[in-house]
């Protein structure tokens, strides 16, 4: 899944319109702003049609945070 589009953000969590690259599934769903979620997460969530992640070789690349890494919000 890929995000499309962030519909609000307070802090470091968010809500998001996640998208699959392969069938063009879309998906409300609320994440967490940090680096961990944008690199291991995202790639690992399966696509509840089609069933495939962002790991089956997609060339992902990972979203830039709001906030640097280590900073309290």
């Amino acid at each position: 899944m890929r995000i499309k589009q962030i519909l609000w953000q307070n802090r470091r969590d968010f809500k998001a319109i996640f998208v699959c690259p392969h069938c063009g599934y879309e998906w409300e769903r609320k994440g967490y702003d940090d680096a961990n979620f944008h690199q291991n997460v995202i790639p690992a969530l399966e696509c509840p049609e089609c069933g495939k992640t962002e790991t089956d070789d997609t060339g992902y690349r990972a979203l830039a945070t709001k906030y640097p890494e280590g900073y309290q919000v």
